[in-house]
């Protein structure tokens, strides 16, 4: 190819490279203007993780990213072991110290929450205000069901020795349990492992943000943040049909009610959670994420028989009509604009209640 004819390919796709950044800038000036109160930024980072047999989801590993929404912007800080905590944790816990394990989804990792008040972060300054030794894991990840956390602690989380477990139970893990198809309920009880892997559009992130351009778009471009979330519920929908992954998180239920069989696996996995534990002599604590009812309203996720298992299972737990129930329409329980995740006052109030009952049980 001749010179002239490389300058006039060239010429041609720096109007086309300029006629794309054009479009580009205005349809992003357009989102903003139009869809900027309805738009969040809220990039998952999830990839694939091998927890014994099983293959799972988790965030990145060493990553910082932010999460910007109509209510504000955070920031999250992921360590190597890929937990939300700012700083790293090896297997073997110091001397002398007490670590808690936090288990549960977009609620416990602190979605639309500051890093130093999710209700991880809220349990360790509590305790350590008392003296006492203590590290809080927070390995809440966004869109886990009990049954993902179940696999975590069994094969992954007990390997940190933690002295206590606490479960970040919420209303979306009826749904969540039976969509991960990782384990089923035979006819006489028992709960059997259905499937090995479940890694909802794991694949796909692995992919894109591995393009430096795409991660900063994922944070920062309205127009990006629109296209993206509609293609991906158009596959989550299409997937949804065929009854195979879901791969968009809700922080709140997409139904008020459930089956038999939803509440059954999930007591059955609560039970199995809280067995294990006592068999490796570790205190076992479930929280009740409170649902959203309602302008700052609130609801019990402990839907059904679940409160009777949860009072037979666990060592101590938090009901949020005990521990909120005064300050429905008078505090902010849930953000209001953004994926409805709890708020950090509410984080504050179960970081604390949960560190009381830690002190109770160990003294």
């Amino acid at each position: 190819m001749d010179r002239k004819k490389i300058k006039n390919l060239l010429f041609k796709l720096s109007l086309l490279l300029a006629a794309f950044i054009i479009f580009y800038v205005i349809a992003e000036s357009a989102v903003r203007l139009l869809y900027k109160d309805k738009t969040v930024l809220f990039p998952r980072y999830h990839t694939d993780a091998h927890y014994g047999a099983f293959t799972l989801r988790r965030i990145r590993p060493d990553s910082e990213f932010w999460h910007t929404s109509p209510d504000g912007s955070w920031k999250f800080t992921i360590n190597k072991q890929g937990f939300r905590n700012n700083k790293d944790f090896e297997y073997d816990k110091p001397e002398k110290a007490m670590r808690i394990l936090c288990l549960g989804d977009s609620h416990t990792q602190g979605y639309e929450v500051r890093q130093d008040y999710t209700f991880s972060a809220v349990i360790e300054k509590y305790l350590l205000r008392q003296g006492y030794n203590a590290e809080v894991i927070n390995a809440g990840v966004s869109g886990f069901s009990t049954a993902e956390e179940l696999i975590f602690l069994e094969n992954e989380g007990i390997k940190y020795h933690p002295d206590v477990v606490v479960l970040g139970f919420s209303g979306t893990d009826f749904e969540d349990n039976i969509k991960t198809d990782l384990f089923k309920l035979e006819e006489n009880g028992d709960l059997v492992v259905q499937q090995y892997e479940y890694i909802p559009g794991v694949r796909i992130q692995n992919m894109i943000y591995a393009l430096p351009c795409v991660r900063w778009l994922s944070e920062n471009s309205y127009f990006y943040s629109l296209l993206f979330n509609n293609v991906w519920n158009y596959f989550k929908t299409r997937m949804a049909e065929k009854a195979s992954d879901e791969v968009i998180e809700y922080a709140v239920p997409t139904q008020d009610t459930y089956s038999d069989y939803q509440a059954e696996l999930t007591s059955a996995l609560i039970r199995c959670m809280y067995n294990f534990c006592e068999s490796h002599d570790v205190k076992f604590i479930v929280i009740d994420i409170p649902d959203l009812k309602g302008e700052n309203g609130m609801r019990s996720s402990f839907y059904g028989s679940l409160f009777q298992t949860v009072t037979d299972y666990s060592n101590a737990y938090i009901l949020s009509d005990s521990l909120l129930s005064d300050y429905v329409g008078v505090a902010e329980l849930h953000l209001p604009r953004g994926h409805l995740h709890i708020s950090e006052f509410t984080h504050t109030l179960i970081g604390v209640s949960v560190a009381q009952k830690i002190i109770s049980l160990i003294q």
